[in-house]
């Protein structure tokens, strides 16, 4: 008769350690930073080497759309470029016979104003020289603002070149499919051979290093937390019980809402809750919807 009086107490055993399994202050689901990856060129797709479950490390390139078209222009480009190059005067080379006259007149001048001094020249001689030397500092100026003004016409149509040419590029990287963050392919929505264009979904990428736990609290239990507040946090395995985690909280919502549709009862469906974020540090273990429980361990 003995197991017959131990039975009671045994399943308050039992009941109690149920009540405190699920004794926790709030509930949700796990969720990431998820990112749709679109594609930033118009064209078809010549390899895009992805598979969902694929781990992606930042700037990883994993596809490419067609740049015939744009390799071909750039080629265009830049023999346009070296084109414009050889329009370009050399300044100093192109005035030096100009130059070389006037130091010549200036040395006739010396020799001039010497033969003056000794009463064996006349000064219209001088005059002569002084005039021709006017001239050919004209002929200088006039050479110099007219290569200068030729050089600054090339170098405004080979700035326009450049800035072609830099177009292109740009739009030759963009055609290079890659990761804009480290994370595990979700879904991949194309493959390769098909057409793509501008802002096309190709494949969704997030970040499961760092899980959120979005849950709900009520306004009672709003006034006791806060942003940046440690909290321990519960992942449901299932048949495999829980494991704890330190999670951070990262974000409060201002506004009220309606408990979600998850919770089971209309009546608890029914309160005013407001949801919070919980950062966790993934240790692989993590998925994405998987049920958690967490506790802010209340002074």
């Amino acid at each position: 008769m003995k197991p017959v009086y131990y039975l009671p107490i045994v399943c308050l055993a039992i009941l109690a350690c149920h009540r405190n399994k699920y004794n926790h202050d709030a509930s949700g689901t796990f969720e990431s930073t998820e990112i749709i990856v679109s594609s930033e060129a118009t064209g078809r797709i010549m390899w895009l080497e992805i598979t969902e479950g694929d781990v992606l490390q930042l700037g990883q390139q994993v596809g490419l759309v067609d740049t015939i078209q744009l390799h071909l222009n750039r080629v265009q480009l830049e023999a346009n470029r070296k084109s414009v190059g050889s329009r370009v005067l050399d300044i100093p080379q192109q005035i030096a016979a100009t130059q070389e006259q006037i130091a010549t007149q200036q040395r006739e001048r010396e020799r001039t104003q010497r033969l003056i001094e000794a009463n064996a020249a006349n000064t219209k001689q001088l005059d002569d020289i002084d005039s021709n030397i006017a001239v050919l500092q004209k002929q200088l100026a006039a050479q110099r603002e007219s290569f200068q003004s030729s050089n600054s016409s090339v170098s405004g149509e080979s700035a326009g070149v450049e800035a072609q040419i830099e177009a292109v590029e740009d739009r030759i990287a963009r055609s290079r499919i890659t990761s804009p963050i480290y994370g595990t392919v979700l879904v991949k929505y194309v493959e390769a051979g098909e057409y793509t264009t501008t802002g096309m979904p190709l494949f969704k990428i997030a970040d499961t290093d760092n899980m959120i736990l979005r849950a709900y609290v009520t306004n009672g239990q709003l006034s006791m937390i806060k942003v940046g507040q440690q909290v321990d946090v519960y992942a449901d395995f299932g048949d495999d019980g829980s494991r704890v985690y330190t999670g951070t909280i990262s974000w409060i919502s201002d506004q009220a809402e309606f408990t979600p549709k998850t919770i089971q009862t209309k009546d608890e469906r029914a309160n005013l809750v407001y949801a919070v974020k919980i950062s966790v540090a993934n240790d692989g273990y993590l998925k994405i919807g998987m049920y958690g429980d967490v506790n802010f361990n209340f002074l």
